[in-house]
């Protein structure tokens, strides 16, 4: 179980090479976990640019026993100023050049971190761990099948139990569907679940309040399950009764260009160009003012992080990457539908890993 991890490091060490430094320090506790395994709140991570494994782990002694479980093959030091402690050893090792995420590095703490590295040349390497967290490996890929499977079974079961019915509280549903996954395998939910009744579902990113939800009116759920660390994100749109005929044309021109999001999800696609193949479908039928976000992202120890699938959005999608494909048409004061699923980039066709049903469920 620990070759995964001992496989990241060695492709961080080519990437320090790459970057020409002798080591790096890392100090954002998601790349810690990812290449470690570690789930405490205070680490860091002093990884030597040569070809053996001498990476260095530190924690503070809060974490003596849960890292000598979670962190068995690496040397480890215990101090609660982890960073500065591996600072101090890095200065002792001679290490020369060492590198430090600047992007997670506050001005406070850099400052004191040049204090320390006065014997050693500090250089900024920013996203080099992000760079190969892009790229998912089958540990990862299976973690988040797993927080798909939880989310699906949850809303299954929310739906089945009558969950969805006029008069509940939109807090009463996104309550209700947090235990679900919760019963389903989850730690938790990824983040704050979207629940959006009547004209509240216009709102791309509504905040559940005591808003009832109405016979007529759309009901969009946008939630996630998270498993091992890794998330889970998915949209659903409901609506209770017999829908009206604007909001079967919505739900159509939605579901239309989801599925062609979901068809360029290809290696090597742009991902300019992927937001391009479904927002030019919302855009040919005279909607696209009313799709005002990007088509989607990363999903992993993060539920948002790169790539970004938008306009505006820099890159090309490789086999392995975990991705959303959201687009949606919000029309204010009346309603709106997004419909989300998280995917796996793979050679062919994209891996589905949120598989409840898309059609127009009417409860």
């Amino acid at each position: 179980m620990r070759e995964y991890f001992s496989r990241r490091r060695a492709a961080l060490r080519s990437l320090l090479a790459d970057s020409g430094v002798d080591a790096l320090l890392v100090t954002d506790l998601l790349n810690i976990r990812y290449l470690t395994g570690f789930t405490g709140s205070n680490a860091a991570l002093l990884v030597h640019g040569s070809g053996d494994d001498k990476t260095i782990f530190c924690t503070d002694g809060r974490y003596q026993v849960q890292s000598a479980t979670e962190v068995p093959d690496l040397e480890r030091v215990l101090d609660r100023a982890s960073a500065a402690k591996l600072a101090d050893l890095a200065a002792e090792k001679k290490l020369g050049k060492t590198g430090f995420e600047s992007q997670h590095v506050s001005v406070e703490q850099h400052e004191e971190l040049k204090v320390r590295f006065d014997r050693v040349e500090l250089v900024r390497t920013p996203g080099l761990v992000e760079q190969l967290r892009l790229v998912k490996d089958e540990q990862e890929i299976e973690a988040l099948r797993q927080a798909c499977a939880a989310a699906d079974r949850a809303l299954e079961d929310l739906v089945s139990a009558g969950g969805l019915r006029p008069g509940r509280t939109e807090l009463d549903v996104a309550r209700d569907l947090e235990n679900r996954m919760l019963g389903h395998g989850s730690t938790g939910p990824s983040f704050d679940t979207i629940v959006a009744a009547g004209a509240n579902s216009a709102i791309p990113h509504h905040r559940p309040t005591s808003a009832p939800l109405v016979t007529g009116g759309f009901v969009k759920i946008d939630f996630g399950a998270t498993v091992d660390g890794y998330h889970s994100d998915m949209t659903r749109t409901f609506v209770l009764g017999k829908p009206a005929a604007w909001q079967e044309e919505i739900y159509e021109l939605v579901q239309r260009a989801q599925a062609a999001g979901c068809d360029a999800v290809l290696p090597g696609a742009e991902v300019s160009e992927v937001d391009k193949a479904a927002r030019g479908v919302i855009v040919d039928a005279g909607r696209g003012e009313e799709f005002g976000h990007g088509l989607g992202h990363g999903v992993g120890l993060q539920v948002h992080e790169a790539p970004s699938l938008a306009t505006t959005g820099v890159g090309t999608l490789s086999a392995g990457m975990a991705v959303t494909v959201e687009p949606g048409v919000y029309l204010p004061g009346r309603g709106g539908v997004r419909i989300e699923d998280t995917l796996v980039v793979r050679e062919g066709t994209p891996e589905l890993l949120t598989l409840s049903t898309k059609e127009l469920v009417v409860v």
